[in-house]
């Protein structure tokens, strides 16, 4: 997973699941903006969101992206 890098961010929140309606679960990445993912399966379909982070707080979600 690749994503555009936010300037005064921290780390990023990496939340991911099957379904669009529950990510439950999470992945936490200091100071990189990309991740390599290696739970899924083959012939599974997942989604991701991504959100920025600092000391200030939590960033907006960015879009609901689907991964086949």
């Amino acid at each position: 997973l690749k994503w555009q890098h936010v300037d005064d961010a921290t780390g990023y929140t990496i939340s991911v699941g099957v379904d669009p309606q529950k990510l439950y679960n999470s992945i936490t990445v200091y100071g990189r903006n990309e991740y390599y993912f290696k739970a899924m399966d083959v012939g599974t379909i997942y989604y991701f969101q991504i959100e920025a982070f600092n000391r200030n707080g939590i960033g907006r979600r960015s879009s609901l992206v689907r991964v086949e």
